[in-house]
């Protein structure tokens, strides 16, 4: 059987628009207008002064068990058909994602994902649900967490960055966008298919 090309895909930030879904629950949830809320965010999102309602682990399992915050995400512009073309070049789309970090929300977390994918017609092989991304076998990364970014390049895996307000500083190669995703990621198709 001949050996598949991996592409390990974060889904937060890279394919479904977190900030963009989460915004209006958040305004919700804190009792402002929307656009109060800055997308210029960094970890745990401080800058939306979420600490006096609880804090970051409140609002997510108000988003997720109340809101389908994971089942109602936008799309980043342009994922879903860029997926599905690298998918049928013959590239295995391995998602992997963070998304079990709140303790008895795995369930709703889980089918959310799922529904999510088929809802928008995503390609995958592989649904894996792991902090570590490192363990999760891959030829290239497609990831947003500066820290995820600089374990997975640690440990020898190309990683291209999906450019946000918290990662700006890391070295290429990187994307501002889906267009610049897809270029990079067939450059490095062809390179290993020369390789093989």
């Amino acid at each position: 059987m001949k050996k598949q090309f991996v592409l390990g895909v974060d889904l937060d930030g890279v394919v479904a628009d977190f900030i963009g879904g989460l915004r209006p629950i958040a305004a919700e949830w804190l009792g402002v207008e929307e656009n109060s809320l800055t997308t210029e965010i960094s970890y745990e999102f401080p800058e939306w002064n979420l600490k006096e309602f609880g804090g970051y682990d409140a609002l997510h399992r108000f988003a997720v068990k109340e809101r389908d915050l994971f089942k109602n995400l936008p799309p980043i512009e342009g994922a879903p058909a860029v997926l599905r073309r690298l998918s049928t070049k013959g590239i295995r789309i391995r998602i992997i994602t963070h998304r079990l970090f709140i303790k008895w929300f795995h369930e709703e977390a889980i089918q959310q994902t799922v529904k999510w994918l088929e809802h928008y017609g995503i390609p995958y092989w592989d649904l894996c649900f792991m902090r570590d991304k490192s363990a999760v076998g891959a030829d290239l990364y497609l990831e947003d967490n500066p820290d995820n970014i600089k374990a997975l390049r640690n440990d020898g895996h190309k990683t291209i960055v999906v450019v946000n307000s918290m990662n700006r500083s890391l070295p290429a190669p990187r994307a501002e966008n889906w267009v610049e995703i897809e270029k990079l990621i067939l450059n490095e198709y062809e390179s290993w298919n020369v390789n093989l």
